[in-house]
């Protein structure tokens, strides 16, 4: 296997990982996998044959791997439901029941613009309480199940 393919999965692999664990809506989309993957292979090694150092290429690759990918929809439903919901569930159910309760809360997230730095500002706080909520009737209406 030649170097580029190497990278080309390393990079898939990377990405893949990331998408299953924060952006489940994305994990099977195999063209954005694909392409994202590709782009970050292109950067890395145009940024290597430009005389970057190893640290600068690994940088330049990921920006253009994760771009656009830091805040996570799923992981703020995520930590809402271990945060609020704890009490009423054991540990092992908790990723299993945000799955299961993320596109319920889709549409609460509409209201936000979200951004890479958005769990850091004061709509958040705001868009965690009206999470909580989401779930909180769910779960009166429909039960833990």
């Amino acid at each position: 296997m030649d170097t580029q393919q190497k990278d080309l999965s390393y990079f898939r692999l990377r990405l893949q990982e990331l998408l299953n664990t924060s952006f489940p809506e994305k994990a099977n989309d195999q063209k954005f996998i694909e392409q994202r993957s590709s782009w970050a292979v292109n950067a890395y090694h145009g940024a290597f044959s430009s005389g970057n150092t190893i640290v600068q290429c690994n940088e330049i690759a990921n920006y253009i791997l994760f771009e656009n990918l830091h805040f996570s929809r799923f992981d703020t439903v995520f930590q809402v439901v271990c945060n609020e919901f704890d009490t009423i569930m054991a540990d092992e159910e908790l990723r299993p029941f945000a799955l299961k309760i993320f596109p319920i809360c889709l549409q609460v997230f509409s209201g936000y613009e979200l951004t890479d730095d958005f769990a850091y500002s004061y709509e958040f706080d705001l868009l965690y309480t009206e999470i909580t909520g989401a779930i909180e009737i769910w779960i009166q209406e429909n039960g833990l199940q």
